[in-house]
């Protein structure tokens, strides 16, 4: 009984040691709110396409997005260039559909591992084993988000600023069929993966992934219909992966909690995420939860980051990527309008102008 006090009472103090406090949230709010909204900075070139999910990083003088294209049949996954993060051009694919009877064919949605996540800072890309590395959800089946769907790891041996096709290991890294696959993530999407390096080890491994996926709700001990949370899994290696806790990190009663991706502020890390058709709140929008140990999260209460104000973004506005640069914090984020076309978007922490670029008429 005494041992079980004393063990009681070292977890309590880690909990209270973790804690975010709500004056740190606000500090943190403050610093990271986006009021301005430039504009659209990409569209695509085909009324009939999508695009979604951009990721920035850094390479000499020239800022690069990975971001995706659905084109009916799929995902593939871009890659544009930028010198100013306002004038962006396209360079070209990265990972491109395949006919070869893989398990990834028709859907490889990507994104950049390993980044520099300083806030203010370089915004690199790490390597690891010699390799640039790329998480991306992939699957077999045509359309739109068609299931299954699982997590995939990809490689470059060469600068990742250039165009290239990169490699991708044979078998998917988390599926739905695993054995340790958790309640909330049993319905055959998994998506959005985020990975970064934990130099403190708080996992107990060196790589820490952030992932969404849809899976049963739980209430009264019985299962209801689905709704979409983020969860963790660790590595050693980037190759072999697992779960890490039972219980997602991120979510909500109802609707989505998705597509996280960290910043560190000083001491604490941020996840910029995406809400979804909550209790509370209209449409999609972008929010933040703060951690001290990347396992335990408080979750801001307040006002969403970006929420839809705009033509080009009145049916959702979401999907963040954020950065700080010479002072001026840029929030990407996927906008689309009421007639479904999708592009990327970008708000500022101060008054850069406005954009002239549209959606295809």
């Amino acid at each position: 009984m005494f041992f079980f006090l004393i063990s009681c009472s070292i977890y309590l103090k880690a909990q209270q040691s973790n804690a975010v406090s709500k004056t740190e949230m606000e500090q943190i709010y403050q610093e990271i709110k986006t009021p301005f909204k430039y504009g659209l900075v990409m569209v695509p070139n085909d009324i009939d396409h999508k695009m979604d999910c951009p990721t920035i990083f850094r390479k000499g003088k020239f800022w690069y997005m990975t971001y995706l294209i659905y084109s009916g049949r799929g995902y593939e996954t871009w890659l544009a260039k930028s010198k100013d993060l306002l004038n962006w051009e396209n360079q070209g694919k990265l990972m491109s559909f395949g006919d070869a009877g893989n398990w990834d064919d028709n859907q490889k949605a990507g994104y950049n591992a390993l980044q520099n996540i300083e806030w203010g800072g370089s915004y690199k890309l790490g390597k690891f084993d010699g390799k640039y590395w790329m998480s991306y959800f992939g699957g077999k089946e045509k359309g739109y988000e068609t299931e299954p769907l699982s997590i995939g790891m990809a490689y470059a041996l060469k600068d990742p600023s250039t165009v290239q096709e990169w490699t991708r290991l044979p078998k998917p890294v988390l599926t739905s069929a695993d054995a340790d696959v958790r309640w909330w993530e049993n319905r055959n999407k998994l998506f959005k993966s985020t990975v970064i390096e934990d130099k403190q080890r708080f996992t107990g491994h060196p790589f820490v992934m952030y992932y969404n996926a849809v899976g049963d709700s739980l209430a009264n001990n019985k299962k209801t219909r689905w709704y979409e949370r983020i969860g963790m899994a660790v590595s050693d290696d980037m190759v072999h992966w697992q779960r890490f806790q039972r219980d997602p990190v991120v979510h909500h009663p109802v609707g989505i909690t998705g597509d996280g991706v960290i910043q560190k502020i000083g001491r604490n890390y941020v996840m910029f995420y995406f809400g979804a058709f909550w209790q509370d709140r209209k449409g999609a929008f972008n929010r933040f939860a703060v951690s001290k140990d990347l396992i335990n999260w408080t979750d801001w209460t307040g006002d969403n980051l970006i929420e839809s104000s705009e033509k080009y973004d009145a049916l959702y506005a979401h999907k963040s990527f954020v950065l700080k640069y010479k002072g001026v914090v840029y929030h990407f984020y996927c906008a689309v309008n009421k007639q479904d076309q999708r592009g990327i978007a970008v708000a500022t922490s101060k008054d850069v102008g406005k954009s002239k670029m549209e959606f295809v008429k």
